[in-house]
């Protein structure tokens, strides 16, 4: 069955990359291979435009649309604040990646990548694995996260899982004087490849975790491995926890779940976790929530690619992804003793690097 998608105007569209500061957004559609993606790219200033692409059954082409802005210019900030040579992008596949994912609709999307010379990047991201990016990297040689086998830097996972940990140790140091986790509570949204790794640090450090997720088998899974508590995807909201860690979609911390989350900490490494990033920012804020920004904590996982791109040693990744600590200490920090949205003040870090390198360029 076909899904009929409603599609948004070109006017609200413009409008939106207006206001974002987006320089392109490219549409993507082939009959025969059933490929209908949509290519965000926010920002080239620092470099070519490097973001994974994700593959999720959206409700609507307005959804997809937005989700592909919000993630592209969130790679801006990412990849800016990460200090990384790389400008900003995000693609995104509309269709359920269990059941409609092939070597056909892969392939053809390379070649939408290749169109675009260089200009973006693609990689990893939700729905996607690194035998996915081989074969775009059948069409396109502008692909990272191709698998160590083929003389890539693998699976970015780890490295976005690490980074998370370490910004939730960085916010419980602030909260608590120590960075310590053992016997915290912890409730992971999201048990995806991401997920389990944090499960993973956290299980070997002594937490106490809660976790969920839409797919059922996932949860038994890690329920093998790990000694975690299942509980329902509504449940997650109401739990009494130190920390509520959204490690799936983004949009989870809005005016609904603000009123039932009872943590003191939010730390996960899902994207655009905050529905409205001034609202919803200020109200963890104002409810003495440490948020910890997700662009900032999950950029683990674009330290990988990058260095699969930049050709620089796994040592180098290890190194910088656990300096994620002392960059959410400091964000928090700031936010803390200036009163002002975390979101914020990361933002601000990103775009005074982006205008800088900006500048430079314009003059010469």
């Amino acid at each position: 069955m076909v899904q009929t998608l409603t599609p948004p105007t070109t006017d609200s569209v413009m409008e939106i990359m207006q206001k974002m500061g987006h320089e392109n957004l490219v549409f993507c559609q082939d009959k025969h291979s059933g490929l209908r993606a949509i290519i965000g790219i926010h920002s080239t200033v620092l470099g070519p435009a490097l973001g994974g692409t994700r593959m999720w059954n959206y409700a609507s082409s307005t959804e997809a649309v937005t989700d592909a802005l919000r993630l592209s210019r969130g790679m801006s900030y990412k990849n800016s604040i990460a200090g990384l040579n790389l400008g900003g992008g995000k693609a995104v596949i509309i269709g359920d990646a269990r059941t409609q994912k092939n070597e056909a609709l892969l392939r053809r999307f390379g070649k939408f990548v290749e169109s675009l010379n260089g200009k973006y990047i693609t990689a990893e991201d939700v729905g996607m694995t690194t035998v996915d990016m081989s074969y775009i990297a059948m069409e396109t040689k502008h692909v990272t996260g191709l698998d160590e086998n083929l003389g890539g830097s693998g699976d970015p996972s780890p490295f976005t899982a690490l980074g998370t940990y370490m910004g939730m140790k960085a916010a419980a140091k602030k909260l608590y004087g120590s960075d310590s986790l053992e016997g915290k509570k912890v409730s992971i949204q999201g048990a995806g490849h991401v997920g389990e790794y944090i499960i993973e640090h956290l299980s070997k450090e002594g937490a106490k975790i809660y976790v969920t997720d839409v797919y059922e088998d996932r949860l038994i899974d890690i329920a093998k491995k790990y000694k975690v508590e299942i509980v329902g995807l509504e449940e997650i909201y109401d739990l009494n926890v130190d920390i509520y860690s959204p490690c799936a979609l983004g949009a989870t911390v809005n005016d609904e779940t603000l009123s039932r989350l009872k943590c003191q900490i939010i730390a996960g490494c899902a994207n655009n976790q905050l529905k409205d990033e001034t609202i919803h920012g200020n109200a963890c804020l104002e409810r003495g929530i440490i948020y910890v920004p997700d662009f900032l904590i999950n950029s683990g996982g674009v330290i990988n690619v990058y260095s699969e791109f930049a050709s620089l040693p796994r040592e180098w990744v290890v190194q910088k992804t656990e300096r994620l600590y002392d960059m959410c200490l400091e964000v928090i920090t700031t936010s803390v003793s200036e009163s002002k949205n975390a979101q914020d003040v990361a933002i601000q870090i990103a775009q005074e690097r982006i205008d800088a390198i900006a500048n430079i360029k314009t003059r010469r």
